[in-house]
């Protein structure tokens, strides 16, 4: 019996688009498995692990776990929109720089979760609260020293950037 599809409207990284969509398509499938946007990863499908974080209306949300249906409307945010004209994001460039990345598995959830982190909370984070805050995000190389010096560097870079926190995500491409 064919699954019954429902009309979806969202803009993904600035670009509007429509599909028409089964009712049970999780957001995670929809970006990786129709528009290809393969950054965000599929690590627990319980929204424990926090790969699958990207944004929803400026908002950091798990996406394995997220129907698609429920976004219809909504601005979205990946990994891949972030960057501006070929530049990293300040947070992007902060983990290359800090050697946060480790084997890159989770780290596209751990940069979301970052930037939605320094928009909520601000750029002066000290080291207890990029902690705290990770809680919903696991590395499993745990290389945990290397990804909270590389979110308060990170912070630091957004407060002279133009990409900083109160232009994001509107700024996106």
């Amino acid at each position: 019996m064919p699954m019954r599809s429902y009309p979806l409207a969202m803009t993904v990284n600035g670009t509007r688009l429509t599909r028409e969509i089964p009712g049970e398509l999780l957001l995670v499938q929809f970006l990786r498995e129709q528009l290809r946007l393969t950054g965000t990863h599929v690590g627990c499908d319980t929204t424990q692990c926090g790969a699958c974080t990207v944004h929803v209306n400026g908002r950091a949300v798990k996406s394995c776990t997220t129907l698609a249906m429920s976004c219809d409307g909504a601005e979205v945010t990946t990994i891949e929109g972030i960057a501006h004209g070929g530049e990293l994001h300040p947070m992007q460039d902060a983990f290359r720089r800090n050697h946060g990345l480790q084997c890159g598995y989770c780290t596209p959830g751990f940069v979301m979760a970052a930037i939605d982190m320094v928009r909520r909370l601000g750029l002066e984070l000290d080291e207890a609260t990029i902690r705290e805050e990770l809680e919903g995000n696991i590395c499993r190389c745990t290389g945990y020293v290397n990804i909270v010096k590389a979110i308060s560097d990170g912070a630091k870079v957004m407060a002279g950037s133009s990409a900083d926190a109160a232009s994001y995500p509107t700024g996106t491409p």
